[in-house]
């Protein structure tokens, strides 16, 4: 078929498919009695409502007045489960590459072109079927948000598949490269390296983050059953209940990583979760929430050690990746070992601080969450802050990680 058929259909299945993983466990929970009496069609319109969250697509929604003659308030409700946005992501993954397999590299773009086609105009029809009293989504955000999730996947995937990004989009890197002057080739490899060490910190900071939330609901476990049994939703209220949590994993762990980090998290405007303390105010009944420690920590700030130490990891990674052309440059122009190795150092730990720290920002910027009611507007991180701590507990950790290279590696340095 044509290629841009192909596209069509590939991502159409991927849409159909996600969209079955949402309502399945929506349609249990109605069929168990659930949702407060909703008919089969509010079933299907909160399912809709529940595909677009998942891609991204905030919701505007209206809550009726407190009192019979008052004024209803509206809100945005903004919710990202990072867990679940994987399925359409990991769905348009598998159609990139069976996408690259059945195109040459400068066709490619039919087939891409057809299938974001057919998922904005399955999102743009979603938004509008699925638009009630209490939630109405823009047909524009409906139609282009979800476009961001499954582009990356079909990219993504097109790219594992070809192997090379020169096979991809029919450019050979090589020939590319073969052009560019000797110092041209050092700088790009230098910041590619800086790069991956970035890449590499915060993927080390979020496994410990992980490994410490992990520890954290081990230790609150009684806590979170205590909400369980007072919720008492029944076994597929609580089945779906726990999915639904398992999906906010992801959010967890950047949630955890901020708190490690210094800046924190709110849940609730005015809240403040840090390793110091906790202060906030009434909680909505999730047993997740059980596992946030109460009152003040005696030995929060030990947490603080975890971007650190990813740093120093990310660090003596970059030293035995070999590609510190800076320092070489520097060398030759300056006689003075100590000022040169002292420059570089603190050159790369700064890209590498930087890196580590703008990708954690964006992390928590996808974590964050609005109920769009009161005080649950405000639940998450701040990006910024998060952002400027890791950049600076990273870096600290790479000038360790760095001069600790040659030790590790057992290495003289010069």
């Amino acid at each position: 078929m044509p290629l841009w058929l192909q596209g069509v259909f590939e991502l159409a299945q991927s849409a159909v498919i996600s969209g079955l993983l949402i309502l399945i466990p929506l349609a249990a929970v109605w069929l168990a009695g659930g949702f407060a009496g909703r008919t089969a069609t509010g079933m299907l319109q909160m399912g809709g409502q529940a595909w677009l969250l998942i891609h991204g697509v905030p919701l505007e929604v209206s809550f009726p007045p407190a009192e019979p003659d008052g004024v209803g308030t509206t809100g945005i409700l903004s919710m990202v489960p990072l867990g679940l946005t994987l399925i359409p992501f990991l769905l348009a993954w598998r159609a990139g590459r069976r996408l690259a397999r059945a195109s040459y590299s400068d066709q490619l773009w039919q087939a891409l072109l057809g299938a974001l086609g057919i998922y904005a105009v399955f999102g743009a029809g979603v938004a509008y079927l699925c638009a009630t009293a209490e939630a109405t989504v823009p047909l524009a955000a409906g139609a282009l948000i979800p476009l961001v999730s499954a582009g990356l996947g079909l990219v993504i995937g097109a790219f594992r598949e070809a192997g090379a990004w020169s096979r991809l989009i029919g450019v050979d890197r090589a020939a590319w490269l073969a052009k560019t002057s000797q110092h041209s080739r050092w700088a790009g490899s230098y910041a590619w390296s800086c790069l991956r060490a970035g890449f590499v910190a915060l993927v080390v900071s979020l496994g410990l983050s992980a490994v410490l939330l992990a520890v954290t609901f081990g230790l609150r476990w009684a806590e979170m059953a205590t909400v369980y049994q007072h919720l008492d939703a029944g076994i597929v209220g609580e089945s779906v209940l726990t999915l639904a949590q398992l999906g906010f994993l992801p959010n967890l762990v950047v949630w955890t990583l901020a708190w490690a980090s210094g800046a924190g998290f709110a849940l609730g405007a005015g809240s403040a979760i840090t390793p110091l303390t906790t202060s906030a105010g009434p909680l909505p009944a999730l047993p997740v929430l059980g596992a946030v420690p109460p009152g003040a920590l005696e030995y929060g700030l030990v947490a603080l050690a975890i971007p650190v130490l990813a740093g120093l990891l990310a660090g003596w990674w970059f030293f035995r990746e070999g590609e510190n052309h800076l320092d070489e440059w520097l060398e030759i122009k300056i006689d003075a070992r100590w000022l040169t190795a002292s420059v570089s150092t603190l050159g790369a730990a700064a890209l590498i601080g930087i890196t580590a720290g703008v990708a954690a920002g964006l992390a928590a910027w996808l974590s964050r969450a609005s109920l769009g009611l009161g005080r649950l507007v405000d639940l998450g991180p701040n990006p910024l802050w998060v952002a400027l701590l890791i950049a600076a507990e990273v870096a600290v950790g790479v000038v360790v990680g760095f001069a600790a290279g040659p030790l590790l590696e057992r290495e003289k340095r010069s």
